[in-house]
């Protein structure tokens, strides 16, 4: 009897896990809230820089830098609902509004923890790789040496996107 009691509180105990799944979201929310208001300042710079006619130093990179942080923000977002939804079928219960459509939702269908890790995983080197582009945005290339640099960086990026797409599709 003390065994059941014991196991029954153990298996219950996994319900601590709709803190991560609450605040995850919450998170989430906070991050889309964030990014938005960062494109929506963005676009007013934009819309006031050109009623006013100027073109100020560095509009250019300030105006992708803008927009790459903002979507670096979403991706962000998109990270902690992917890791609430994750955490919620493994631990909880199957989200039953997503087994209603028709075609399976492939994108938030998690059903072990390596799924979740490598669909969070792919998703941060994203958000990497927008960083990366975000800072190679603003910086300045004093010679030719820095520009092979520049060229090999963005060559590792690529191959490391290829390899990337190539894990968990397998040749049969």
């Amino acid at each position: 009897m003390l065994e059941r009691i014991f196991e029954n509180g153990l298996w219950g105990s996994r319900f601590i896990v709709i803190l991560a799944v609450i605040f995850g979201l919450v998170g989430a929310v906070a991050l889309f809230i964030v990014a938005s208001v960062d494109v929506y300042n963005t676009a007013e710079m934009v819309i006031a820089t050109y009623i006013q006619h100027l073109h100020p130093e560095h509009f250019h990179e300030d105006v992708v830098g803008g927009i790459i942080g903002a979507v670096d923000l979403y991706l962000i977002g998109v990270v902690m609902i992917l890791f609430s939804f994750g955490l919620y079928e493994l631990f909880i219960s199957d989200i039953d509004p997503a087994k209603g459509d028709e075609k399976e939702n492939k994108i938030l269908a998690i059903h072990s923890l390596d799924q979740l890790k490598d669909k969070i995983s792919k998703v941060i080197v994203m958000v990497l790789v927008v960083g990366f582009f975000q800072k190679v945005g603003h910086t300045e290339y004093n010679g030719a040496l820095e520009m092979l640099y520049f060229a090999f960086s963005i060559t590792a990026v690529a191959v490391g996107l290829f390899f990337l797409a190539k894990v968990g599709h397998h040749n049969h």
